[in-house]
């Protein structure tokens, strides 16, 4: 795919730049709790304006089913940008309307404006492919380049990420240039030991990178509510824990395949419990209790990995020359149930192999907790779409930028 830097060696000045970014962050309100994927493409836009483009930055934030809604606005990220940037960024109340051509007709060279939330307009995120490639039209009439950079969404077949690299001149942006480069190092030439550290909610969503990094992978360490169904599959009793009963065959089968083939899966020796799920409002004190993995009482939740497993789980990426993590092992965002994710983030600080944080939940954990993102090897701004390119899917956003 054409780089960036291709594209601005061809000249850009006085180009309408469509620069396709992820600007979906957590907000409370109006206000932005992690701004990380702001900063990730920030330097993509800055590199174009600072070449005399004209940048039109777009992106979707949550899932606002195709209409407006004020709760779903990008007018946060747009005013972040800017501050990032250190200089005023127009802000289109609507994606194709009046207003983001008023605003798109005003800009002027190094100009920087962002567009209101794409998923305001069906077409965005429609599977009928005449009405995505309809708003992807209108998209196009805005702007004479594109740029992917919205690595958080490259696993969509959305019209802004899909069909309208189709439609013009198109390079991949500096960001999706790193993903994709550390990935490789995930896929290709991988230096061992490798080990995985999968968390999360729902072992379902997981499911199909377990499949394919059994092939890869010499341990896998297990933590989150889809612990739960792996604890259950083993036989041994999970309380009121999160269970997937429906995956228990399935990840029975993964374990059978992991033994057979050598590959080291660990799961947890203790866990902390409670009655009921924390109030993550107040944070008011959980007062959970430690019991062995294997003996959750009735009645009693899961709700992080016990302190012994921190150390295990340390002890088991000491010596990785390659460490993925993708998602939390407890519910961190409340502190009596953080201790998990701290250690595990501790752990990969520590290590002194390449470690990738893969997006989504666990990103959001390592700030939150006040890690440094320096000492990570990467902090990966997509988390589903980590996941599927580990599982060797086609993604179409980074399909879409090939030439």
């Amino acid at each position: 795919m054409k780089t960036i830097d291709e594209l601005l060696a061809e000249g850009v000045a006085g180009q309408r730049v469509f620069v396709r970014a992820d600007l979906n962050v957590p907000l409370a309100g109006t206000t932005i709790t992690d701004d990380g994927r702001i900063r990730a493409v920030q330097p993509t836009v800055a590199r174009l304006a600072e070449a005399g483009a004209r940048v039109i930055v777009a992106s979707h934030l949550g899932r606002p089913k195709g209409a407006p809604d004020p709760a779903f606005s990008l007018a946060p990220a747009a005013a972040r940008l800017g501050e990032l940037l250190g200089t005023d960024v127009a802000f289109a109340a609507d994606t194709v309307g009046e207003s983001a051509k008023a605003v798109v007709t005003a800009l002027a060279d190094g100009q920087v404006a962002v567009l209101e939330n794409l998923r305001f307009n069906p077409g965005e995120t429609s599977k009928d492919d005449a009405e995505r490639g309809a708003f992807a039209d209108q998209l196009a009439g805005l702007a004479d380049l594109y740029v992917g950079d919205g690595f958080g969404a490259v696993h969509r077949k959305h019209a802004s990420v899909y069909d309208l690299p189709a439609r013009l001149p198109h390079a991949a942006g500096y960001l999706i240039a790193t993903e994709v480069g550390v990935l490789k190092k995930l896929t290709d030439d991988v230096k061992r030991p490798y080990a995985v550290v999968l968390g999360g909610a729902k072992v379902s969503d997981k499911l199909g990178v377990i499949d394919h990094l059994l092939e890869k992978a010499d341990r896998i360490l297990i933590g989150g509510g889809m612990v739960f169904t792996f604890l259950k599959a083993q036989g041994h009793e999970t309380g009121s824990s999160l269970l997937q009963e429906d995956q228990i065959p399935v990840v029975q089968e993964y374990l059978r395949r992991a033994d057979e083939r050598g590959v080291e899966f660990v799961l947890p020796v203790d866990v902390l419990v409670a009655p009921e799920f924390p109030d993550l409002g107040t944070k008011a004190p959980a007062h959970p209790t430690t019991v062995a993995a294997d003996a959750i009482p009735a009645g009693q939740m899961g709700l992080d990995i016990g302190p012994e497993t921190g150390r295990l789980y340390a002890s088991k990426l000491a010596d990785a020359e390659t460490v993925f993590w993708n998602g939390p092992m407890g519910v961190f965002e409340h502190p009596d149930y953080a201790e998990g994710t701290k250690a595990v983030a501790q752990a990969l600080v520590d290590s002194p192999g390449f470690s990738v944080v893969g997006g989504g939940d666990s990103a959001a954990a390592v700030r939150i907790l006040g890690f440094d993102e320096k000492a990570f090897g990467h902090i990966s701004t997509g988390g589903g779409a980590s996941l599927e390119y580990l599982e060797g899917k086609t993604l179409p956003g980074l399909a879409a930028l090939e030439d």
